[in-house]
């Protein structure tokens, strides 16, 4: 017979069970589900994937424009300092900026 966990004292009880044997309180027939808002939730997936590209953005900046003191063992076009990490530093900054709205909405 299937069993389950009671979502009270933590034993494990038949499935079909009304009542606890152990600790006595009901059992509900389904189990009590807890939703948040989607949106909320991706709002904040948006926000920190947009952070996550701007510290790239930076990272890649850095060392690419020869700010570090470690040399790279093969050259970077000027292309990647002069357009790409900006442009992702900028995707960054528009992919937090609609997760908040995003997240402000809802």
């Amino acid at each position: 017979m299937p069993t389950r966990q009671c979502p009270h004292c933590g034993k494990v009880v038949f499935d079909r069970s009304t009542q606890c044997p152990f600790c006595r309180e009901a059992l509900s027939a389904v189990p009590e589900v807890h939703l948040t808002n989607p949106d909320r939730v991706m709002g904040r997936v948006k926000i920190r994937q947009g952070l996550l590209c701007i510290l790239l953005a930076a990272i890649v900046h850095y060392f690419a424009g020869g700010y570090s003191a470690m040399q790279l063992p093969y050259p970077i076009t000027p292309l990647v300092t002069t357009y790409l990490s900006p442009l992702l530093l900028l995707s960054g900054l528009g992919l937090s900026l609609t997760g908040l709205v995003s997240q402000h909405e809802s």
